[in-house]
């Protein structure tokens, strides 16, 4: 049999994998470790590289002790990740500059100069936008999008930028660890909106338009190429052998849909993590400007992923936990005695959610929540969009508020699930994954709430590290294409005609709440603003 290591590299933590590659791609065991997320007052989020790197060698130990492995039989490594990223580093691959997430959005002024001037469609310049379309099929208009990090940097850090000599997204500054090679996969290339779908390459002409340094840009390899070896310093440092082959591997927004099955044209899938998102594979690229919404480039040759993307989702259970429902989850622990680890408390949070959330009616009593906690970014972007509870009445409950979560992102995902739909054929059963998919209830809730049947796989948490897996067993040569076979159901949800009827009338309320307090977000964006630069200036 055939071992390979996945490593998935999320928001908030890392996932190791190990795999037997055979007849089917088996997960054998995994292992996690998170690392810090750091939220800054003017917008900014930024990660740690080391942390990265200290994840990875930590799991991988670890991984290999309790299953037995010798690091000669690992044949090969390679990596899901978070996307969208800026990693600017230096001739040796050291950043420049703390990570920025693609959470990150402090280059209003450089959005504004680069793109979002004179005449107008969208929010964007049109012959830049035109170009853009032209070029990439899609349009750098979010302030999240790494080009507009890229100039910041050059903006506010111009000693750092000067150091600078690669653009690396996170996934490529990992390879470049364990390698040494400065590569970036076909999917990263479009994630930064300056390559060319049509040369497979990068575009001189946006880089011109937009101010950007092409020596700056890494050479472009398909996810399923191997980028490297290790190198002897990374081998003993993940305490693998030196020369096992890395390759490319993909985003999430790629990797988690391979790992879900979704892998033929019209496969819809939904992700629940971190950040949410519908995707739908298409063969052809297309976008709509109006919904945020473009068929990004894909793992497979010739796929793309028609792709709606909401900031925060599992990211708002996070917040339930710490805010909400923390005392009952301590309870919870003391009494079943359970480790306190991440997986652990996540795992009774969806046991929480189970035996209590699922007594509470649907629609939560008329509370709606909005799952804006960070801005939004489909199917409108707006940095100053907040989270709120809607309807709370003197008979709200604990309960119905975190019902209400569950059922503000379950409101999100069914209106970019619509959005999609205007463009595409979605299917008829959509398959659910992450950690969200953990849990019976926000299943059968996403079902009750789009109406359409929810099917989630084995681990589903892990479908990341699976379709990473599968890239390398094609590198490898041990799988000749990615296919939905090797994906099975483990359990499947039907929506309950009475619960669809009833979130039916709260979803049309749910979708106006932006538009009525769409200037209100931004009164006291503008006020929090002010008030933090005050205090900024009496502490100094």
């Amino acid at each position: 049999m055939t071992y390979v290591l996945a490593y998935d590299i999320g928001t908030t933590g890392v996932k190791t994998c190990l795999f037997e590659i055979g007849s089917t791609i088996t997960l054998l065991a995994g292992d996690s470790e998170g690392y810090g997320l750091y939220i800054m007052e003017d917008g900014g989020a930024e990660q740690d590289a080391a942390e990265w790197g200290a994840a990875m060698c930590h799991t991988t130990a670890r991984l290999l002790a309790k299953t037995g492995t010798a690091p000669e039989q690992i044949s090969g490594i390679s990596f899901c990740s978070q996307m969208q990223g800026l990693v600017l580093t230096d001739r040796d691959g050291v950043p420049v500059h703390r990570p920025m997430s693609y959470m990150d959005q402090r280059a209003t002024e450089e959005i504004r100069k680069g793109i979002a001037h004179g005449p107008q469609i969208a929010g964007a310049n049109v012959f830049k936008l035109l170009k853009s379309l032209r070029i990439t099929g899609a349009v750098s208009t979010s302030v999240k999008d790494p080009m507009w990090k890229y100039k910041w940097i050059e903006a506010h850090e111009p000693e750092n930028f000067a150091r600078a000599y690669k653009w690396l997204d996170v996934k490529e500054y990992l390879i470049h660890r364990c390698t040494g090679r400065f590569v970036m996969t076909e999917d990263s290339a479009f994630a930064t909106l300056l390559y060319d779908t049509r040369k497979k390459a990068w575009s001189q002409s946006l880089c011109r338009t937009f101010g950007v340094r092409t020596e700056h840009l890494p050479d472009i390899i398909a996810s399923s190429d191997q980028a490297g070896t290790l190198t002897e310093k990374a081998a003993a440092e993940l305490g693998l052998a030196p020369g096992t082959p890395v390759f490319g591997g993909g985003g999430d927004a790629s990797l988690i849909g391979v790992g879900a099955g979704c892998t033929s044209v019209g496969d819809t899938h939904i992700y629940c993590g971190t950040s949410g998102w519908v995707s739908t594979v298409t063969d052809r690229q297309l976008v709509d400007v109006s919904a945020m919404i473009a068929a990004i480039v894909g793992a497979q040759s010739g796929r793309y992923n028609y792709f709606a993307e909401m900031e925060t989702a599992g990211k708002c259970l996070e917040w339930v936990r710490d805010h909400l429902a923390l005392d009952e989850i301590g309870i919870y622990l003391e009494k079943k005695d359970i480790t306190e680890g991440r997986e652990a408390i996540a795992r009774s949070l969806y046991d929480y959610m189970t035996e209590t959330v699922a007594k509470a009616p649907a629609g939560s009593g008329g509370v709606l929540f909005t799952p804006w906690l960070h801005g939004n970014r489909c199917p409108f972007e707006d940095p100053t969009a907040a989270g709120m509870f809607f309807g709370i009445r003197l008979e709200t409950g604990k309960t119905e508020l975190i019902r209400a979560v569950l059922e503000g992102i379950c409101y999100h995902l069914r209106w970019m699930l619509e959005c999609e739909a205007r463009k595409v054929k979605i299917s008829d059963t959509i398959r659910f994954v992450g950690g969200g998919a953990l849990s019976p209830v926000t299943s059968q809730i996403l079902a009750d709430i789009t109406g359409h049947t929810i099917e989630v796989v084995e681990s589903p948490q892990n479908v990341g590290s699976v379709g990473a897996a599968a890239i390398a067993a094609v590198g490898l040569g041990l799988i000749p294409d990615l296919v939905r076979s090797f994906i099975p159901v483990q359990s499947s949800y039907v929506p309950d005609r009475k619960a669809h009827a009833v979130y039916n009338h709260y979803y049309e309320t749910f979708k106006k709440l932006y538009a009525a307090n769409k200037k209100l977000f931004r009164s006291l964006s503008s006020s929090l603003d002010s008030s933090s630069g005050s205090r900024r200036e009496a502490q100094s």
